[in-house]
């Protein structure tokens, strides 16, 4: 039998293929670029790419959803709303990685990743400027795996996009500027915990190949709904593999010990980048194989599953009681509204689909514009940043501006009526009531009451802003045009998605129709 050429509908992966192609660019401006321009070329190149990008998913109708590259790959409603999604959340991520934080020009990440924390290698490299351009191509590139993250249509290429995605996030990770240890320690410790959950993840894809023959969703699905018998050992044991790894990557319990110290040790404007896209590009993986190749199994998973994203809520919400790291208690805060988005994908229901992607989406538009913030708020004497919560004491009176954004960010995040974490909490709380049945109910009991842990948590940091006394040690700087931009544009759309949440919700529903 001769090779038969895979059919390839490049007007389909067009956004996809421009966001890698300004990554691939990007890399050869830092191979060949003059060191005091790189960092606006590299800018530029990736703000255009992504725009580009937004643009050519905009302008793609209803007729050019299907299948491509031999069915791996898959454009439907779904698939079409967390592309664009991770495509308006990387970009503002991409706008706050490019603000200096000091007079001299320097950014947050370290100028040579390679050298040993405080040698003469790395003074050297900061007297003498250097930039870290590389920055901008390694966020492309996470960028593009993201976005082919939740439109993969078999297991293979859903495990490439899964290394695409977190490959250039270990190293960002490890290039923050101050704290250098701290942030080698955590992208060491992102690197081996997510090489375990990319092993679970393949292990788990092979489990499954060998039960249904096929790695492509349609034809998994068909095999269960078949009813094989010859393997039907491999199959459990297989789903709940791939589901270790998937889960990983948005930080639920069991598989969230990365996230606090990873969270702490990455410079903000990545951790707010880790936090709002990959969360929302893996649960649109989670969504499509769950509705599209294992649905027809759920009854052998769904109370496992159910019981990780209760575990999830109850963890998160707790723990972030007792942080006094202002990013450590975002982390515990993000695993809580992880397990609050799984409760959506367990309604099995079309309503359940369109609220966790509205629920991300917002999530993640409060999130990138709160590590936003962080990053503002720095120590008077050295410049760092300010991330215990002691030191935002007074914030409210010293700088008001900042406190009410802030103080807007954490009442979005606990849910509070007309923001936009409220809205999205009732989006996928509702479907859990409405299709899950009593096990929905029970999850939807649990979210609420986490919900109102964390809202303790939320309101005492407002309380400390406004109400305590603060040393006077802790300054808020004032960002640049792309920057300012960005936060703007991040707090705009939080608000918007609060008060007016309908066009988007319409848009949501009509997206949530998978191609099978």
């Amino acid at each position: 039998m001769g090779f038969q050429a895979v059919s390839v509908n490049y007007w389909a992966v067009m956004p996809i293929l421009i966001v890698f192609g300004g990554a691939l660019l990007g890399v050869l401006v830092e191979a060949f670029a003059a060191r005091s321009v790189r960092h606006s070329i590299q800018l530029s190149i990736s703000v255009v790419a992504l725009v580009a990008a937004l643009v050519v998913l905009v302008m793609k109708s209803r007729h050019d959803q299907g299948t491509t590259l031999g069915g791996a790959v898959v454009i439907d409603g779904p698939a079409l709303f967390q592309m664009g999604s991770v495509l308006v959340l990387g970009l503002l991520s991409v706008m706050l990685m490019a603000e200096k934080f000091s007079s001299a020009g320097a950014d947050a990440f370290t100028p040579m990743g390679a050298a040993v924390p405080g040698s003469d290698l790395e003074r050297t490299a900061t007297n003498a400027g250097w930039g870290t351009g590389e920055v901008f191509p390694l966020a492309l590139f996470s960028i593009a795996g993201m976005m082919i993250f939740p439109a993969a249509n078999d297991l293979l290429t859903m495990f490439v996009a899964l290394e695409v995605v977190s490959l250039p996030l270990y190293i960002l990770t490890g290039l923050a500027r101050r704290k250098r240890l701290l942030s080698q320690e955590a992208a060491l410790k992102y690197f081996l915990l997510g090489s375990f959950s990319s092993a679970f993840f393949l292990f788990g894809s092979a489990l499954i190949y060998g039960y249904a023959g096929s790695i492509h969703f349609g034809e998994v699905s068909q095999a269960i709904s078949a009813g094989q018998t010859q393997f039907d050992g491999l199959l459990l044991p297989g789903i709940v593999f791939v589901l270790v790894g998937l889960l990983f990557k948005v930080g639920a319990v069991p598989f969230h010990a990365w996230t606090p110290d990873v969270y702490q040790g990455a410079p903000s404007a990545v951790t707010g980048f880790m936090a709002a896209c990959t969360k929302l590009a893996a649960f649109g993986a989670i969504l499509r194989l769950v509705y599209v190749g294992i649905e027809a199994n759920r009854l052998d998973w769904r109370l496992g599953v159910m019981a990780v994203a209760a575990l999830t809520m109850v963890v998160g919400s707790v723990l972030s009681v007792a942080q006094t790291d202002m990013k450590r208690l975002l982390a515990y805060s993000s695993i809580a509204h992880a397990g609050f988005i799984l409760t959506g994908v367990l309604a099995f229901d079309k309503a359940g689909v369109s609220g966790v992607m509205f629920y991300a989406l917002a999530y993640g538009l409060a999130t990138i514009a709160a590590f936003g913030i962080i990053a503002m708020v720095r120590q008077a004497d050295d410049g760092a940043e300010a991330t215990s919560v002691r030191q935002w004491d007074g914030l409210g009176k010293s700088h008001p501006v900042v406190a009410g954004i802030f103080a807007l960010l954490l009442l979005t995040f606990a849910g509070i009526p007309l923001t936009s974490g409220f809205t999205a909490k009732f989006a996928a709380f509702a479907p859990a009531v409405a299709t899950g049945g009593k096990g929905g109910v029970l999850l939807v009991i649990i979210g609420v009451l986490c919900s109102a842990i964390t809202a303790y948590v939320y309101v005492k940091l407002i309380v400390r802003m406004y109400f305590e006394e603060g040393k006077g040690d802790v300054v808020a700087w004032t960002p640049s045009v792309v920057a300012t931009i960005a936060l703007a544009a991040a707090v705009i759309a939080s608000i918007g998605l609060g008060v007016m949440p309908g066009p988007v919700l319409d848009l949501a529903g009509q997206a949530s129709q998978f191609i099978r």
